[in-house]
């Protein structure tokens, strides 16, 4: 999801896997799959990094906060050192 800004200042959430076409008219439009089209502030390019961004973190996978826990007890930790 990335968020937008509406010609009239509004903000919104947008779903980027949706998004089919990103045209400068000059305005920016914006095709969904849907069939809907959207007019925002942004510019194409930054419409275009944002889902670029939005892609990276979600290919990132979650975020990690201190020690990674393993599922099993015998099960290693992943790139953890192995007891020989």
């Amino acid at each position: 999801m990335i968020q937008l800004t509406r010609l009239d200042g509004k903000e919104l959430v947008v779903n980027a896997d949706q998004i089919l076409t990103v045209e400068a008219t000059p305005d920016t439009v914006i095709l969904f799959t849907t069939g809907l089209h959207l007019m925002v502030r942004e510019s194409s390019a930054e419409v275009v990094e944002r889902v670029i961004a939005f892609r990276r973190r979600i290919l990132a996978g979650p975020e990690r906060r201190g020690e990674v826990v393993p599922f099993a007890r015998n099960e290693p930790v992943h790139g953890a050192p192995t007891e020989e």
